[in-house]
């Protein structure tokens, strides 16, 4: 796969900044196995995070962008079925810039300076110590909470340990760089959440096989924005502006591809799995944008 580099970071930066004004914006953080997701309600409060960074704070968590437009963007699509797709735009580092997993065990890391609100700054923060380069996974606690997890370090984290942050009060922190989403906890869905998935992530895989990323790179962040495809028929609007991202981000070849089928080609069946998702995705965007009627409801 190919995909062009990006010489205008300043599109980037706006494409991140109308997402972070779209409350149906879902984002996610992390590696294949390990992360967390942030939404929030259209009617939720949300402010700026401490320091003036990029992001949004709000009663259940937080999402910190700094940095974020320095990232490699890719955007793709992929099929579900013959009717039905995911849409996503992921930004990537180049793998010589991902740290090493951290050690295999709870470690101390000291005060989070770096939390999205100035009265958490004094809190602590401890690695769980998962086997990830994309993503450290934190809990962040306070007052009596902190000399349980301190007896906890040097061991690996486990299911018993993950149950028991949230009755201590425990914020889950998904970190990579200067980018971070906060999760209070008890998450739930929808909105802020932490996931940890220990069989797929000791899996070491970067991404989803389904997910057309160059070799080289491994997502960060994953931006995705609402889909066409609504109870109420196919939102136009919303297919034309991820066509954008698209035509910007996209690997040129499969967008080409899938252009041909949207204007009625026939192609042959190609050989490669994002060829052939790319052709499935086509076809299903072309019958929703003949058919004058509601659209499929999106997985």
């Amino acid at each position: 796969m190919s995909v062009r580099p990006s010489t205008d970071p300043a599109a980037l930066r706006a494409v991140l900044a109308r997402a972070l004004a779209d409350p149906a914006v879902t984002w996610s953080l992390g590696g294949y196995g390990a992360g967390a997701t942030f939404r929030r309600d259209s009617d939720e409060a949300a402010e700026p995070p401490h320091g003036g960074r990029p992001g949004l704070v709000t009663p259940r968590g937080a999402l910190i962008l700094a940095g974020a437009d320095t990232l490699v963007p890719v955007a793709y699509e992929t099929a579900f079925d013959d009717e039905s797709w995911s849409q996503a735009l992921a930004l990537c580092r180049p793998l010589p810039d991902l740290p090493p997993c951290p050690a295999p065990g709870v470690s101390e890391c000291g005060p989070d300076d770096a939390a999205a609100r100035s009265e958490d700054r004094d809190r602590v923060l401890f690695c769980l110590g998962l086997p990830s380069r994309q993503v450290r996974l934190l809990a962040r606690v306070r007052g009596a909470a902190i000399p349980i997890l301190r007896a906890a370090c040097g061991r690996p984290a486990d299911a018993a340990l993950w149950e028991r942050l949230s009755a201590l009060g425990a914020t889950l922190v998904a970190a990579s760089d200067r980018v971070r989403i906060e999760v209070r906890l008890p998450d739930a869905h929808p909105g802020p959440r932490a996931q940890w998935f220990d069989k797929l992530l000791r899996q070491g895989r970067l991404h989803a096989a389904t997910a057309p990323i160059p070799a080289g790179l491994a997502p960060v962040i994953h931006l995705h924005p609402p889909h066409p495809l609504t109870e109420g028929g196919y939102d136009r609007d919303r297919h034309a502006a991820f066509q954008d991202w698209l035509a910007r981000w996209g690997d040129p070849a499969l967008v080409a591809l899938k252009a041909r089928i949207l204007a009625g080609e026939t192609v042959a069946l190609p050989g490669t799995r994002a060829a052939r998702a790319a052709v499935r995705v086509g076809l299903a965007q072309r019958r929703c944008l003949a058919a004058d009627r509601p659209a499929p409801t999106p997985p």
